[in-house]
C-alpha cells in the first residue's frame, strides 16, 4: 500500500484568467470625498500629504522630483480632520464647524481652536495661497476667498474655471494654487496656476513615484491592483486500494512578505519617533490598499486580524483519512499587489476536488 504525494500549483489557464482580470481593473487615486482624514496642504517651501488612516503625514519640497521626503507620525489631536490646510499662521485642521490651529502636526504645538464663519463652512476643499484662504464648493463650481475663515473678512465668491473643476485634492502655497488631476494616459499628475477663475499660468506636473506610493490608492498604481486567490499548496492522494490514515507535516507560509514591498520606502526618511505597528509603514499602506474598493485598486477587505509579522515558513502536522483513490487538495488564501503575493493568510481549506474554493475568507 503506497500513498503518493505531490505539490501542485494553480492551473495555468486559471492563472491566465486572473492576470487578464487584473489587467482589466483600473487602479486610481482615492479622491478626497472617499478618503476621510486624507488631504494635501502646503506652506512656504513645504508640501504635505496627510494620511490619518495610517496615522502619518509626508513632507516634501517638490512633489515632481520627490525631494526631501520625510514621513512623520500625526499627533492624535491632529488626526482624522475633515480638511487640512497650511497658512503662514500655522497648520489648520478643520472638523465640522471648528478648526484647530497648530504649528506642528507631529506635536500639536501651540494648539488653539476657533469656529468657522458660517460662510466658510461646508466646503469640499480648503487651501491657503497668496496670504488668503480659499474654500472650494466643487459641486457648485465656485470658490470663496477670504482673509480670515473665522470672520470672513473681505469675503468674495468666484466661479471655478472649467479646467479647474475636476480636482481630486486642492492645495496651495504662498504664490500658487494646485490641484491633483484624475489619472489619465499620462499617469498621476497635478496642476498649478495663479488663478482658479481664469486659469492663469496653468502648468501640469507628474508626481514622483515615491510620492505616488504614499497616496491613497497609490500602491495599486505603482505595484498593480490587489487581488485575492486560493492557491493549492499541497495535493495528497491515496493510490492504494485500501483506506489509509495519512499523517505528515506540510510547509505553510504565513504572514506579510515585507521584502517584496521594501523598495517602497527607499527614498523616504521615516522619523525614528514613529510608533509603527507590526510590519512597518509599508504594512500600514498595504492594509489600506486592500481596504479600498476595486475602483481604486483595492479589494474592499479588512485584514487587521491577519498575521502581519514578517512572513515565515512553518511545519504543520496534517492527519487525514483517505478512501481508495481519494485525493485531498489543501488551499491557502493569498493576497497580492499586481503579480506579487504579499500576504499569506491564516486559514487553510481542504477539498476533495481540484477546483479552488469560491468563497473568500473575508466574505461577510
Amino acid at each position: 500500500m503506497e500513498l503518493s504525494r505531490r505539490v501542485s500549483h494553480l492551473p495555468t489557464a486559471w492563472m491566465s484568467l486572473l492576470r487578464w482580470k487584473l489587467c482589466k481593473i483600473m487602479a486610481a487615486i482615492v479622491p478626497k470625498k472617499d478618503a476621510p482624514g486624507v488631504d494635501f496642504c502646503g506652506v512656504d517651501k513645504y508640501y504635505y500629504i496627510v494620511r490619518s488612516d495610517i496615522n502619518s503625514y509626508m513632507r516634501s519640497t517638490n512633489f515632481n522630483k520627490g525631494d526631501k521626503l520625510h514621513v512623520l507620525s500625526l499627533h492624535p489631536a491632529c488626526s482624522n480632520g475633515d480638511h487640512y490646510l497650511a497658512h503662514e499662521d500655522g497648520l489648520f485642521i478643520i472638523k465640522g464647524t471648528n478648526y484647530r490651529c497648530v504649528t506642528n502636526l507631529n506635536k500639536d504645538d501651540d494648539a488653539v481652536v476657533y469656529s468657522l464663519h458660517p460662510s466658510c463652512q461646508g466646503g469640499d476643499h480648503y487651501l491657503s495661497a497668496f496670504g488668503k484662504f480659499y474654500i472650494i464648493y466643487q459641486n457648485q463650481g465656485v470658490y470663496r476667498r477670504t482673509k480670515n475663515i473665522k470672520t470672513y473678512e473681505d469675503g468674495a465668491e468666484s466661479f471655478l474655471h472649467s479646467d479647474c473643476k475636476d480636482g481630486l485634492y486642492y492645495f496651495g502655497i504662498k504664490s500658487y494654487y494646485y490641484f491633483m488631476k484624475p489619472k489619465n494616459e499620462w499617469g498621476i499628475q497635478y496642476y498649478r496656476c495663479t488663478n482658479y477663475n481664469t486659469n492663469k499660468g496653468g502648468e501640469t506636473f507628474s508626481f514622483h513615484p515615491s510620492i505616488i506610493n504614499f497616496l491613497p490608492g497609490g500602491l495599486g498604481i505603482t505595484h498593480g491592483p490587489s487581488a485575492g486567490v486560493w492557491n493549492c499548496i499541497k495535493t495528497i492522494k491515496n493510490d492504494s486500494k485500501a483506506t489509509i490514515t495519512w499523517t505528515n507535516k506540510i510547509s505553510v507560509t504565513h504572514g506579510y512578505a515585507k521584502e517584496k514591498m521594501s523598495s517602497t520606502e527607499h527614498n523616504w526618511n521615516i522619523a525614528a519617533s514613529m510608533s509603527l505597528e507590526t510590519g512597518g509603514l509599508t504594512a500600514l499602506l498595504v492594509k489600506s490598499q486592500f481596504s479600498f474598493s476595486a475602483s481604486y485598486g483595492g479589494s474592499s477587505i479588512n485584514t487587521e486580524r491577519e498575521n502581519w509579522n514578517q512572513s515565515s515558513v512553518t511545519e504543520e502536522t496534517i492527519s487525514l483519512q483517505l478512501q481508495p483513490d481519494q485525493a485531498v487538495y489543501i488551499w491557502q488564501y493569498q493576497l497580492s499587489l499586481g503579480s506579487e503575493a504579499v500576504l499569506f493568510c491564516r486559514d487553510l481549506k481542504f477539498k476533495d476536488n481540484p477546483k479552488p474554493p469560491t468563497a473568500s475568507p473575508f466574505s461577510s
